[in-house]
């Protein structure tokens, strides 16, 4: 049987729980964190919103979401990150701390390119720059997640985790909401109102570019950790066996005909949330909420409903096993977008705005913490990172791939009607979570 072993339950006081958090392994991990989620948003979310305010037209922005596409695909490079010396840097850093670099310098060069075009004037190379931002992004990610997990003792593992999941938070409000605030003190007064100053975006986007020195200053203190050798692959064919055919085969063989059922449920779990959210910015944009309304509600307010919908989500998960939250959150997901309908109609209103932002932030919250459980407990440990790797990847590609259409969903029927088409998006995954639910009490 192919397990890892459980670290054994080690009896501490709370005090000494509090100084591992505060340890330097998981100080650094905070660190980290902060790095890897610092570029999501900037390439995704925040993009659209500055695309939209300086008159790009909504097909445009859908398409450009294609972008993120690239952390769809990051398992296909993972080998190479775990296997490549990089010429000059790994010899002085090591291969975890060579590739964090790598990558952390191109997501540097990527947003300092985006804060210095305007895309009035030119849309290509601003979307070569999103695009190095995330590849960088992604294979940040990887390297990350090697680093992480040969660092430290599996005893640390839940520690570190969690610090690495406050950082990412902590970005996710920064490249949110901080830089929306940035952007509105940029901005020079006396101006007609709705007048798109891309002056004050660059000066933002040089300031997220800037925070990475947070990542990259934790990468050059920190120390390598122990090398993990791994057996060379002698040909391109057995590298394709070991790397990707064989944690497939072995799912599928696991699973039989039911894997077909298991993979349709993993690419559209989240398709309900990840089509409606391409369109959200831009819906503030032309709902007339400002950069200081957006930066409160969405993007501080609305991490902390998330954090606070994972935590109940992971609760109810122990209590009512993972298949009833999973059936749930789905059902949460595709209601919450009604919600975005109903405020279309509605008209601009902050405290409607809370309201909806709320409601759905706190549904996402509760969907993720299943599906991630959900998720885990398909993996085999002997492929476990390959395995995870692969279905948090096939999650994203068939939503993030109708997602590039929400511009022109938007502008053919309006947005009260791309929300509620969103909703029922979610309907043919209710039914998938039902036949996965029998097919697990019947296993």
């Amino acid at each position: 049987m192919n397990h890892n072993p459980t670290p054994a339950p080690v009896s501490l006081r709370w005090q000494d729980t509090l100084f591992i958090y505060l340890s330097p392994a998981s100080l650094r991990m905070l660190a980290l964190g902060f790095s890897a989620g610092l570029p999501l948003l900037l390439v995704l979310g925040t993009l659209s919103f500055r695309l939209r305010e300086a008159g790009i037209d909504r097909a445009t922005i859908g398409f450009l979401s294609w972008v993120g596409l690239a952390y769809g695909f990051k398992w296909v490079w993972a080998p190479l990150v775990d296997r490549l010396s990089i010429p000059f840097l790994t010899p002085r850093l090591g291969r975890r701390r060579s590739w964090l670099l790598l990558a952390q310098v191109a997501i540097v060069i990527g947003l300092l390119g985006m804060a210095a075009v305007n895309p009035q004037a030119s849309l290509t190379p601003l979307v070569g720059f999103a695009l190095l931002v995330a590849f960088g992004s992604a294979t940040q990610d990887i390297a990350l997640d090697a680093f992480r997990i040969e660092s430290a003792h599996a005893r640390l593992q839940a520690v570190l985790a969690a610090s690495y999941q406050t950082g990412y938070r902590l970005a996710m409000i920064w490249a949110g909401a901080g830089v929306f605030w940035i952007a509105a003190k940029a901005e020079v007064s006396g101006l007609p109102a709705g007048t798109y100053q891309d002056a004050a975006w660059g000066v933002a986007y040089t300031a997220m570019a800037v925070s990475m020195a947070v990542g990259m200053l934790t990468v050059m203190f920190s120390k390598e950790p122990a090398r993990v050798d791994v057996a060379p692959a002698h040909s391109l064919r057995e590298w394709l066996q070991v790397a990707v055919v064989a944690p497939f085969a072995e799912f599928i063989q696991r699973y039989r005909w039911h894997a077909v059922l298991l993979l349709a449920l993993i690419g559209t779990y989240r398709i309900s949330d990840i089509v409606m959210g391409i369109m959200a910015n831009p819906f503030y944009v032309d709902m007339g909420y400002s950069k200081e309304e957006v930066a409160t509600v969405t993007k501080l307010y609305g991490v902390v409903m998330t954090l606070v919908g994972a935590f109940i989500g992971g609760g109810m998960v122990l209590r009512l096993g993972v298949m009833r939250v999973l059936m749930l959150g789905a059902v949460l997901s595709a209601l919450t977008n009604l919600l975005f309908a109903w405020l279309a109609m509605h008209g601009h209103d902050v405290y409607a705005l809370i309201a909806v932002v709320s409601a759905d932030n706190l549904a996402s919250g509760i969907a993720s913490a299943a599906f991630i459980a959900y998720l885990s407990s398909l993996t085999n440990v002997q492929y476990s990172a390959t395995q995870y790797a692969m279905f948090s990847s096939l999650m994203l590609l068939l939503p993030k791939f109708l997602a590039g259409f929400s511009g022109v969903a938007v502008d053919a029927g309006g947005y009260a009607w791309f929300f509620v088409g969103t909703a029922l998006l979610g309907l043919p995954v209710l039914v998938l979570v039902w036949l996965a639910s029998r097919l697990q009490q019947g296993r």
